[in-house]
């Protein structure tokens, strides 16, 4: 059995879908189900006997401890977070307490299960901790993409703490031998992702007729990296990582913001038009940038595919297609999560900006 923290986020329920789809052993999901977790995504498997929902908040470490001693997991796997950047922006502490404190109560409830196995079940065991590419700052155009040595220079409360889940990780393992491994992606896509960030607020807001909203001069360039595409990678990194390791897990596809969102209103022009013959592209708005905007994200996935044998099935052209036609596919699961919150969180977010 694994447990999964985060399992009805983006990331996460794409992974739990991808798993069950292939493997037998059950997964345990651990969430506390805030405004991005949503069990829907899991529909589809939620009377899958392999498959365990639990209602559980990482800072609660005594239901931690009691989930890890009933079920007995041979691996956790932590996509647990508080994870845009704007949200971490308008308010920081949620970020601390998520990222950080319940990374920290995660992995000291791991320590003490994983000190009572057996030799043998202790060295199968693995902690796998899912990462960004945030952490390692911003690059210049020409700069080489981030590697596994890059030093980190988070410039966002949400980067920040996620450094410093990533260095917590770290620790545990050279401070007590806990089997971990660390994966750091690029900007994921595709199905089931909360219409917040780029391409599914874009979407989104382009079928109801709304602004397209674009920071800065949509120069912003970020590497794609679609969604199932990573979550094989998660697989692979769990099954034969090196303990203590890093990975970095990219798409190969550095675009700028303006570019993805030039794309997106291209597609949809042709797959659902506009009633009145105009083109999404009239749609787009530039609003004021937001603080600390990193210029550009590009990740060197080198490493993984050597020693593991990964490398991505989609390009970004192929991903997009795939993503678009789900977001067309399924109004209905979007009309769902866009409540009275998302649109207050909305409004607050690009008041003032245009």
């Amino acid at each position: 059995m694994i447990f999964v923290t985060g399992g009805a986020g983006f990331i996460g329920s794409n992974f739990i879908l991808n798993w069950l789809d292939k493997h037998k052993e059950p997964v345990v999901n651990i969430d506390k189900l805030t405004y991005a977790g949503n069990l829907e995504n899991l529909k589809s498997v939620e009377c899958n006997p392999n498959y365990i929902f639990a209602k559980v908040d990482l800072l609660d470490q005594t239901a931690l401890a009691e989930l890890v001693g009933k079920y007995k997991p041979r691996a956790i796997l932590n996509f647990a977070a508080e994870s845009h950047v704007d949200r971490s922006i308008h308010g920081p502490g949620d970020f601390i307490q998520t990222n950080i404190v319940g990374t920290f109560n995660l992995l000291e409830v791991t320590r003490a299960y994983w000190g009572t196995l057996p030799e043998a079940e202790k060295k199968s065991f693995r902690f796998l901790h899912v990462s960004t590419d945030e952490v390692y700052g911003s690059l210049e155009m020409n700069d080489p993409a981030f590697s596994e040595t890059t030093p980190y220079a988070p410039n966002s409360p949400y980067s920040a703490s996620k450094a410093a889940s990533d260095h917590l990780v770290r620790a545990y393992h050279h401070t007590y031998g806990l089997p971990t491994v660390t994966t750091n992606c690029s900007n994921n896509y595709g199905p089931y992702q909360f219409p917040e960030k780029l391409i599914p607020i874009v979407i989104h807001n382009a079928l109801k007729g709304k602004d397209l909203p674009i920071y800065g001069d949509g120069s912003n360039i970020r590497d794609w990296l679609y969604v199932v595409d990573h979550c094989e990678a998660i697989e692979l990194a769990l099954d034969k990582g090196r303990l203590g390791e890093t990975y970095n897990v990219g798409g190969w596809n550095e675009k700028k913001n303006i570019e993805v969102v030039d794309t997106i209103c291209g597609t949809l022009d042709k797959l659902r038009p506009r009633s009145d013959g105009k083109s999404y592209l009239t749609q787009k708005v530039f609003v004021k940038d937001r603080p600390g905007h990193d210029k550009r994200y590009a990740i060197d996935a080198t490493k993984i595919e050597k020693e593991l044998g990964w490398k991505p099935k989609e390009n970004f052209e192929t991903g997009l297609a795939k993503t678009i036609k789900w977001y067309l596919d399924n109004e209905t699961w979007v009309s769902n999560v866009v409540s009275g919150n998302y649109r207050e969180w909305l409004d607050k977010n690009y008041e003032g900006r245009k």
